[in-house]
């Protein structure tokens, strides 16, 4: 049992695939996470298929496809029941599985086959709602806090910034008091107390650069005084001005003043080069400790839109809502896998349970619908999957994607209004090829893909083998809500 190496899954949340330096980013500075990726692999066509944190998380612990976990929208509430989990194939299998931070699953505390659970999921609406006067129901990191400040009321929402606003101030207590920096500190702990007869899967999860944007002072004013770069806008973008009067304080799509974009921006990239660091702490402590016999992979839920195409958050087709990075660091001495590789493989959330898997030497269950992207990094030939499938339910319609990492298709559901993106001539998918009529051999292409994904569910998306506007969306499949 002590040869099995470590696995270490770092998950940030509403973290975009194009912010990473070493991806080429013209601001974004992350020196560790760069290293990270030199000493092992990026899979730069990494998307989150259903872009919102409880679906992609669904995909991330249970290797399904939305069509199997059941979750297609943004659904607080509904119980999480899968026989199959990450974390539980590490515990059969003898390793000590520890989570620390964001899961945002139902009920809040169930463990999902991790041994132990040390939560942190952000200003989340629904327990709140539920146990207002008892956060730390839900929450270990309110009590840590409370009990540091002394103050039996303190709450990291004491600055007042919205858990989803593009509002920015630097964050209002000491930088080590910060939810960021708790989770590296509990999972430095956790290195100290493990179990050293056993291999250990850790999981650690941020809740940022998901906003609040409130990252410490140093790293907001790193990026204000820089020349940031203009989201890109489509020439389309237009067709989402039906969401212009449903406005909401978080803001799903709109045109804010430059100055205030610019600080957002500052915000959100001080908040990604925050977590770089305590990446980078926590390594060193891996480092500290011996454990070079470990697997690291980092990943995110999903991406933020930013302002690109005068939309934010996630939820959309777009590359910065639904396009993640995705890193696969290997222990120390592994010589079957070329240092600073990149794959161009399109990837998936469902990927990372395979892949962690087959690193550890592991089987793999019959019922995951991922693939292990270890060949890939090996570089073995493989028959890889085609294109993914992506939808999300929002605003009562659900726009449906189809990707090979090259071309990109969407469909609108309640419009039928088709577009088709050139990713590798225009990767900020600034020019609709389906609207401009250039390309309608690949719009039939990717129609009847889509037809194929589509026929048979239950939303009646399909009829008599095209697609069906004009049908209501779901958040949640049938098969996943209580009888």
């Amino acid at each position: 049992m002590k040869e099995r190496p470590n696995i270490v899954l770092i998950c940030a949340d509403q973290w975009r695939g194009d912010c990473l330096s070493i991806d080429g980013h013209p601001a974004v500075h992350t020196p560790y996470l760069d290293q990270m990726a030199l000493g092992g692999c990026r899979f730069t066509s990494a998307y989150s298929s259903v872009p919102s944190c409880i679906a992609a998380r669904a995909a991330l612990f249970t290797g399904l496809s939305q069509r199997t976990h059941g979750r297609v929208g943004y659904r607080d509430g509904v119980e999480w029941n899968y026989d199959t989990t990450l974390a539980g194939e590490f515990t059969r299998h003898g390793y000590q599985t520890q989570a620390i931070g964001k899961m945002h699953v139902y009920p809040e505390r169930k463990q999902l086959g991790f041994q132990n659970v040390i939560l942190h999921d952000g200003h989340l609406h629904f327990p709140r709602r539920q146990s207002h006067r008892h956060l730390d129901i839900y929450d270990d990191y309110i009590p840590w806090l409370r009990e540091k400040l002394g103050d039996p009321s303190a709450e990291y929402f004491d600055h007042g910034l919205n858990c989803n606003s593009f509002a920015v101030r630097p964050w209002d207590k000491d930088e080590n008091l910060h939810p960021t920096n708790f989770i590296v500190s509990q999972g430095i702990d956790f290195l100290r107390r493990r179990d050293p007869t056993k291999p250990f899967f850790l999981y650690l999860s941020f809740h940022r650069p998901h906003p609040p944007l409130d990252p410490p002072d140093w790293a907001l004013r790193q990026y204000l005084g820089m020349e940031l770069p203009s989201p890109p806008v489509g020439d389309w973008n237009k067709i989402w001005e039906k969401l212009d009067n449903k406005w909401d304080p978080a803001l799903t799509r709109g045109k804010i003043r430059p100055d205030i974009l610019r600080r957002a921006q500052a915000g959100y990239y001080g908040l990604i080069t925050h977590i770089d660091h305590q990446i980078n702490r926590f390594m060193e402590s891996l480092d500290d400790w011996g454990l070079d016999n470990t697997w690291v992979c980092f990943t995110s839920d999903h991406g933020e839109l930013l302002g690109d195409h005068h939309l934010f958050r996630k939820v959309f087709p777009y590359e910065g809502s639904s396009r993640i990075p995705l890193i696969l660091k290997w222990p120390a001495g592994n010589n079957s896998i070329k240092n600073g590789s990149v794959f161009k493989q399109v990837a998936e959330l469902r990927d990372v349970m395979p892949t962690l898997l087959e690193c550890a030497g592991l089987p793999i269950p019959e019922s995951v619908e991922g693939k292990s992207l270890l060949p890939a990094a090996q570089g073995k030939n493989m028959n890889w999957r085609e294109y993914i499938h992506g939808e999300h339910q929002y605003y009562g319609m659900t726009p449906h994607w189809l990707t090979d990492g090259k071309e990109k298709y969407i469909w609108c559901s309640d419009t039928g209004i088709e577009q088709l993106f050139d990713l590798e001539n225009d990767p900020q998918e600034l020019r609709d090829l389906a609207a401009s009529g250039e390309k309608p051999d690949r719009v039939a292409f990717w129609r009847s893909k889509l037809v194929g994904e589509l026929t048979g569910r239950e939303e009646g998306f399909v009829e008599n083998g095209a697609l069906k506007p004009g049908q209501q969306p779901k958040t949640c499949l049938n098969h996943i809500l209580p009888k």
